[in-house]
């Protein structure tokens, strides 16, 4: 690997501030100044060395022997880190306390040496999450510089790029301790902007809305705003600029994806039988959510003896799968496989043979489970084990999308609205395709783009999450993200 002065530079300042960190880790270093001045040496470490990559190429993309490096071609190298990054989510979310946590006491170790940052943001010491959010965000910050560096010759690649550096720095890492310093009396929704079902899969759980409720104005706005985000505004944004508009744009699991994760693009699986494994994975994972969240609120209106009946509850969730299934049935059956109707119907009917039985017997358990069991599971195996592990653990292996390609329930109902009704697309001119699959290959949501482009097709498919790469790599510009009408 050939390294001048900026690489080697930067690549000093990265492994020098991620030295402090190991050291602080084994009670070693301390000190707030230390602490800034590692995370300063980490980030300019990646800008500087993105700098050396990249000024100095014509812009434009290039393959850069990126199938013949250990790190992008599943090699050793990216066994290891994949190793490294998933032991590393497996103590954040089970065994904090290797970190230094300390829930009745003070903070050790590497907690312990964030705490400072901690204290001047939100006024509390640091948990295993702040040092996460912290280094979360320093990721996107750096690798978002060389993913601008890389794709310079874009408008739209750097216009995006800002806004989800921005969105991750403000809305998703400062504005919430902000909030929380300003609102120490309130729970955990006042710091919470992420604040949209299933994206937030305890939206309607007990204790979310109990504070909510209870939270004042801040608590109704939370509430209001969470509802409204669901049932319009998502599906307005949606409607107009397709699910990029939050999964390229706004949120930070696609954040991290685009930005440390691009060097791992091209790794996932285009082939039909991934495909049908996503489709199946996160359509499951999605019905799982909604079986969860109609259990946790059917718990809630019982125990709290809330205002709305129950029963009437599950009617209106009979009514709107009944709804659904009528739509898929008679105007959206052109734009969805046979296989996928079938889904819904047998999901649909399911479900509500399910309330049906439950409103005539007087369960407890919608679902004859523990509405408390249910989002458990949800929680272990959705929530932290996918979510956090594998979908960022195995980036050098998979791809760095494979939370957004197979496990998140977002992702699911986006797409649906997009595939369905959303006037976003990528259109294609077929004659001008010269079939050198950059666009396939760089598509990190496993689409085969150039089985479209040699077909002039244009590209709907409810996994795209309308980053533009695939654009970007054309050289004939091929692709183009536009808006047209919608087909019933």
């Amino acid at each position: 690997m050939n390294l001048d002065i900026s690489k080697k530079t930067g690549l000093s300042l990265g492994f020098g501030g991620m030295l402090i960190l190991m050291a602080a880790l084994f009670n070693l270093l301390n000190g707030s100044a230390l602490l800034y001045i590692s995370l300063c040496m980490i980030l300019a470490g990646i800008v500087v060395y993105s700098f050396g990559e990249y000024t100095g190429e014509l812009s434009g993309i290039k393959n850069n022997e990126v199938w013949f490096k250990s790190v992008s071609s599943k090699g050793v190298v990216a066994w290891i880190l994949g190793f490294v990054l998933t032991a590393f989510y497996v103590v954040i979310y089970w065994f904090p306390t290797y970190l230094g946590l300390n829930r009745k006491g003070v903070n050790t170790g590497l907690v312990a040496f964030f705490d400072p940052l901690s204290f001047a943001l939100n006024g509390h010491g640091a948990s295993q999450w702040f040092v996460y959010g912290t280094l979360y965000t320093v990721a996107i910050l750096g690798f978002g510089v060389k993913f601008i560096l890389k794709y310079r010759h874009s408008n739209y690649q750097i216009i995006r790029t800002l806004s989800v550096m921005f969105f991750q720095l403000a809305f998703a890492f400062l504005l919430p301790e902000f909030l929380a310093k300003l609102n120490p009396d309130l729970d955990y929704f006042a710091k919470d902007l992420k604040n949209m079902w299933p994206l937030n899969y305890y939206f309607f759980e007990d204790w979310h809305l109990k504070a909510m409720l209870g939270g004042g104005n801040l608590g109704m706005f939370m509430l209001f705003f969470g509802i409204g985000m669901i049932f319009l505004i998502s599906p307005i944004l949606t409607y107009f600029f397709g699910k990029r508009w939050y999964c390229s744009w706004v949120c930070g699991c696609g954040g991290l994806a685009e930005t440390a994760g691009d060097s791992f693009r091209q790794l996932s699986d285009k082939s039909v039988k991934a495909w049908k494994i996503e489709r199946w994975l996160i359509h499951s994972v999605l019905l799982f959510v909604f079986i969860t969240t109609v259990a946790v609120i059917y718990s809630f209106l019982i125990n709290e003896k809330a205002a709305l009946d129950p029963k009437l509850f599950l009617v209106g969730v009979i009514l709107f799968l009944g709804v659904f299934s009528w739509y898929i049935f008679k105007i959206g059956y052109k734009k969805l496989a046979l296989d996928a109707r079938k889904g819904i119907y047998w999901a649909s009917g399911i479900i509500s043979a399910f309330l049906v039985i439950n409103m005539a017997i007087g369960n407890t358990n919608v679902f004859f489970i523990d509405s408390y069991t249910l989002r458990s599971w949800y929680g272990f195996f959705i929530g932290a084990a996918f979510s956090g592990v594998v979908g960022v653990g195995f980036y050098p292996i998979l791809g760095s999308r494979v939370w957004c390609r197979f496990g998140c329930p977002m992702a699911a109902i986006l797409g649906f609205q997009q595939k369905l009704l959303s006037r976003f697309r990528i259109t294609t001119n077929g004659s001008q395709c010269i079939s050198c699959g950059n666009c396939s290959t760089y598509c990190e949501m496993g689409i085969d783009v150039r089985a479209y482009a040699q077909k002039g097709e244009d590209i709907v498919r409810s996994s795209c999450v309308g980053c533009g790469v695939c654009s970007a790599v054309c050289p004939r510009g091929v692709l183009k993200l536009e808006n047209g009408r919608v087909e019933i």
